[in-house]
């Protein structure tokens, strides 16, 4: 398991990037797993 520190730039790229998703009709878990981070690390 990695303790990988996401940088606030990445974090918010990755949100954006799932609402993208998600607006193009994915599902929520898959556009997650999609950006490469969990769904822990996304609700947190």
């Amino acid at each position: 398991m990695s303790n990988k520190r996401h940088k606030p730039e990445e974090i918010v790229q990755n949100l954006r990037q799932v609402d993208v998703l998600v607006g193009q009709g994915m599902m929520r878990g898959d556009a997650i797993r999609e950006v490469c981070i969990t769904e822990q690390t996304y609700y947190r």
